[in-house]
C-alpha cells in the first residue's frame, strides 16, 4: 500500500486529493495546523467513512516549524508528499505578507530537506500558481513562460517554485512543480470570488440576500474544476520523471461573464444585484490568466473534463440548497436574518 502524505488537507484540493487517493488504495497522511479554530469540515466524510481501516489519519504540525515538518516525515516515511499547505488568499497576502511568505518559503524548504535526509526516494508535488505569471499579456501560458509576480503570495509561491527545482537538480529529488490555474468547486473558500457569487446567487434566489458587492469585473481567468486538477497531480507523480507541468482548460473568462451565467441559472439579471467597490480590488491587478495544458496532455493524458458552464452549474446548485438550509434556520427562529450580504 502506498503512503501519501497532504499537508492543507483541510482545503478545497485537499479534499479532492485525499479522496482520489483513498479510491486508489492509499495510506493517507494528513497534516494539520494545530490552532484555535480547528477545521476539519470539508474532510469529515472522509474520516468517517476511513475510520475502521485508519486509511485516512490527521497528525498535527506546522509548516513554520522545520523540526516539527522533519519529525512527521521521519516517522511516516511516506512514498509521496503533496505540498497544499499554504496562505492562499492573494488579497489576504497584501494585509498579511510576513506570514504569507513564511508558510510556502519555510514549508517547502523543511520538506525538502527532509526528503534530502531522509534516505528514501520520497516524491514530492510542489502546489506552484498560475498568479507567478502576472498575467500582463493576453496569451496563453506554459512551462517556459516567463513568471512576474503581482502579489507577495504569488512572490512567495515563485520561490517555492524556483527552491523545488533547485533541490531536483542539485540532490536529484524526484520533485515537480505544478502550475495550476484557478480551480473552483462547491467546497472552495467562501472568501474567493467565485464562490461569493455562487452563494449570493443561492441566497438571493432564496430571497434572504439581496446584493453581492465585488471588486473588478473585468479581471479574466482561466476556471476549472479542482476535482479535475486534483487527478493531475497525481498523475504527475507517477511519470518517469521529474518535471514541472501546467494544468489549465485553455479557456478564460472574466468575473463579470461568471456572474451572468451564475445569476441566469435562476433566470436572473446579474446586473440587478451586482456592485463594485474599490476597496474590494487588489492593489495591484492580475488582469488575465489562461492556460496552455498540451503537455500535460501529450505526455500524462491528462485534460479538464469538467466545462466552465458545468463547474458554475454545479457550484450554483450546491450553494442554493445551502441557501435552502439558512432559510429554513431563519424561518423556524434558528437563525439570525442578515438581509444584505456583500462580499
Amino acid at each position: 500500500m502506498k503512503k501519501a502524505l497532504i499537508t492543507g488537507i483541510t482545503g478545497q484540493d485537499g479534499y479532492y486529493l485525499s479522496k482520489l487517493l483513498l479510491e486508489k488504495g492509499y495510506q493517507v497522511y494528513g497534516l494539520v495546523r494545530r490552532s484555535s479554530q480547528f477545521n476539519t469540515t470539508r474532510i469529515d466524510e472522509l474520516i468517517s467513512e476511513n475510520q475502521a481501516s485508519k486509511n485516512l489519519e490527521l497528525f498535527f504540525s506546522d509548516m513554520t516549524d522545520p523540526t516539527s515538518i522533519s519529525s512527521l516525515i521521519n516517522s511516516l516515511m511516506p512514498d509521496e508528499i503533496y505540498n497544499l499547505a499554504a496562505q492562499s488568499h492573494v488579497a489576504v497576502s497584501f494585509v498579511n505578507p510576513l506570514y504569507t511568505s513564511e508558510v510556502s518559503s519555510l514549508g517547502t524548504i523543511s520538506i525538502l530537506e527532509s526528503i534530502k535526509n531522509s534516505g528514501k526516494d520520497i516524491k514530492f508535488y510542489q502546489a506552484s500558481s498560475s498568479e507567478m505569471f502576472g498575467g500582463e499579456i493576453e496569451e496563453k501560458l506554459l512551462e517556459s513562460s516567463e513568471f512576474n509576480p503581482k502579489s507577495p503570495y504569488a512572490a512567495a509561491k515563485l520561490f517555492s517554485h524556483n527552491i523545488t527545482k533547485i533541490y531536483r537538480e542539485s540532490y536529484g529529488i524526484f520533485a515537480v512543480n505544478g502550475i495550476l490555474f484557478n480551480h473552483e468547486s462547491p467546497v472552495r473558500g467562501e472568501t474567493f470570488v467565485t464562490r461569493k457569487i455562487s452563494r449570493a446567487v443561492g441566497r438571493i434566489n432564496q430571497e434572504i440576500q439581496t446584493k453581492l458587492t465585488l471588486g473588478n469585473l473585468s479581471a479574466k481567468r482561466d476556471w476549472g474544476f479542482a476535482g479535475d486538477y486534483v487527478e493531475g497531480m497525481h498523475s504527475m507523480l507517477q511519470y518517469d520523471k521529474p518535471e514541472d507541468w501546467v494544468l489549465a482548460t485553455g479557456e478564460t473568462h472574466s468575473v463579470s461573464e461568471f456572474c451572468e451565467l451564475a445569476f441566469s441559472h435562476f433566470d436572473l439579471n446579474w446586473n440587478e444585484y451586482v456592485e463594485t467597490n474599490e476597496k474590494y480590488e487588489r492593489p495591484n491587478e492580475v488582469k488575465f490568466l489562461l492556460g496552455d495544458y498540451s503537455k500535460a496532455n501529450d505526455l500524462l493524458g491528462w485534460k479538464p473534463k469538467t466545462s466552465f458552464k458545468k463547474l458554475v452549474e454545479m457550484m450554483v446548485n450546491s450553494d442554493n440548497n445551502l441557501a435552502k438550509s439558512e432559510k429554513l434556520l431563519i424561518e423556524t427562529g434558528m437563525l439570525k436574518p442578515t438581509w444584505e450580504y456583500s462580499s
